[in-house]
């Protein structure tokens, strides 16, 4: 008889400063060994459920409950947060939140050193977890200066080396280039097989994590379960596209073909008919001509003279366009992000902004044309309440109260949070958080936005929300430079990406191109799509061109 690992009986959750549930009446059960893929819409609850299994729900949040909860067999009004960390290991969304050691090997190692292991084993472990994840170059390095995938490397690589039954990962893959994401996948389920360890998995990125076998997959809406089942079960069905979360590509294309897709995931005839379908989808040509708006000259940059991080960089932003910048994490893309906006100075080359060099503009010049949305909302947010937060920029610029609530309104209803507009902030899931400062750099209207990972925390329904209306704003002359790993975006969204490696320009194409060239993906962390994959199985020999019939056959079918 399996082992009950986690109960939920009649469980329901409230934070202390919101009026109503945002857990209501979890009936769950989670056996010893399980690995279970948790998904929904942002807000749903599944990172609330997440933490009233770690406890944080309860001890830093005090949040209300009624109902049970039992980990491990016990209830867990009778333990404390320290009691619940010895069985559950938790990955946040946000991984600056949860270092503790100045250095990566320190932050590793800080479990094992509660546990009193001895140093020699200490060194060990800290070296063989850090290679596990390929964070090792950096074990000198403090975690607060690496790029936000690495920093979710090292959060990953500490939990692998603890000794608890649960492992809870929110969001693992949120900052992750598509490469790393797809090894962390792995390494989950190598830990979870040969540990024994019970998993629970919670993101968006489905089609990721589908990269190895799931037992099961909890769908949440509303702060309700409203689905528990097997993969195949749930991806034969329409409920993530009920509630907003996206399927993975291939099973769209094989819809699109017209094909019937059964529980098992298979699909009768199903070459014939994508092979029809792609003799008559019509190609796109997603190219823009127009003036250079942004040029990079050989810019160099480097924080010391032994680690140069970028090499000779030369590329060039044409007004009008939307251009993602990708690259395996480390490789200095959001270095160029800081370089623009005057935060860091190039160590040698130029930046040039409608053909002049911004060498002696400051940041306060720059941002008045230029809008930069960090990676990390939690280095953006400075106010309490969301209405204040978005405000802010408007307000320091004397626009007058009315205007100022208008405007803030008209963004926070395209950013899907006009619901939340009198919310404080610390009561927004991380991927709200994200559309708090997204929204605030919006409302200022300015000529260029930079977006580090926009994406990243998003679901289907939100992150369609917010890159329609950047489409809109795009329409009307406005330049969008996107920083991310999502591939999906990259196709749906962009005429033009540029691939760093190594801290220099390993490509610069249409992303169709860029996303099919199995050089480019091996030397820059990306990985090939399921269009791809699907195109190969179908023996279609131009996998450019069927990915290109199947994102403008897409774009029409959502009027993008």
């Amino acid at each position: 008889m399996r082992k009950k690992i986690i109960e939920f009986e009649n469980f329901s959750f409230k934070y202390k400063s919101q009026n109503t549930q945002t857990l209501k009446n979890i009936n769950l059960t989670i056996y010893e060994g399980e690995k279970v893929l948790i998904v929904g819409p942002s807000g749903c609850g599944k990172s609330t459920l997440s933490n009233c299994i770690n406890g944080i729900g309860f001890f830093y949040h005090n949040g209300e409950f009624t109902g049970t909860l039992k980990v491990n067999g016990e209830d867990i009004k009778n333990k404390n947060i320290f009691e619940l960390s010895k069985m559950v290991g938790t990955v946040l969304q946000d991984p600056d939140s949860q270092f503790i050691g100045l250095t990566v090997g320190e932050d590793i190692a800080f479990k094992l050193e509660n546990n009193c292991v001895s140093q020699d084993e200490m060194i060990k472990i800290v070296s063989d977890s850090s290679k596990k994840v390929n964070i090792y170059d950096e074990i000198n390095s403090s975690p607060y200066k690496l790029s936000g995938g690495q920093k979710q490397r090292v959060s990953l690589a500490g939990v692998s080396v603890d000794d608890v039954k649960i492992l809870l990962f929110d969001e693992p893959l949120a900052s992750l280039d598509p490469a790393t994401g797809k090894s962390a996948i792995e390494l989950i389920d190598e830990i979870k097989k040969t540990q024994n360890k019970t998993i629970l998995i919670i993101e968006h990125r489905l089609e990721d994590v589908l990269h190895r076998d799931l037992d099961r997959i909890i769908v949440m809406d509303k702060g309700e379960i409203i689905s528990d089942t097997t993969p195949n079960e749930l991806l034969s069905s329409d409920i993530l596209l009920k509630i907003g979360v996206r399927e993975p590509l291939y099973l769209t294309a094989l819809k699109y073909a017209g094909c019937e897709i059964d529980k098992n995931l298979t699909a009768k005839d199903y070459k014939q008919k994508v092979n029809s379908w792609y003799e008559k989808a019509s190609s796109s040509n997603n190219t823009k001509e127009g003036k250079t708006i942004l040029e990079f000259e050989d810019v160099c940059f480097s924080y010391t003279k032994e680690k140069q991080i970028l090499k000779n960089v030369s590329f060039k932003v044409n007004k009008g366009d939307m251009l993602a910048i990708a690259g395996k994490n480390g490789a200095g893309k959001s270095t160029i992000s800081k370089l623009v906006c005057g935060f860091y100075e190039p160590t040698s080359g130029r930046i040039l902004f409608d053909g002049k060099d911004m060498v002696d503009e400051t940041i306060k010049m720059r941002s008045e044309k230029i809008g930069f949305v960090m990676q990390n909302p939690n280095q953006m947010i400075s106010k309490t309440m969301i209405f204040d937060e978005v405000a802010f920029g408007l307000r320091v610029r004397g626009i007058d109260e009315e205007k100022v609530k208008e405007r803030v309104y008209e963004v926070l209803k395209v950013c899907g949070l006009y619901v939340h507009r009198n919310w404080p902030i610390n009561a927004l899931s991380y991927g709200q958080r994200k559309r708090v400062t997204i929204a605030s750099i919006l409302v200022l209207n300015p000529e260029v936005i930079i977006l580090d990972e926009p994406t990243a925390g998003q679901d289907f329904k939100h992150y369609t929300e917010i890159m329609e209306f950047l489409v809109e704003l795009n329409k009307k002359g406005v330049t969008i430079i996107m920083v991310t790993h999502d591939m999906h975006l990259m196709l749906e969204y962009t005429n033009n990406v540029v691939v760093l490696a190594d801290g220099k320009v390993l490509a610069s194409d249409i992303p169709e191109k860029i996303l099919t060239n199995k050089e480019v993906i091996k030397n820059a962390n990306l990985k090939e799509t399921s269009l791809q994959e699907l195109a190969i199985n179908c023996e279609i020999t131009d996998t450019t061109d069927f990915v290109n019939k199947f994102i403008n056959y897409d774009r029409q079918v959502r009027k993008i």
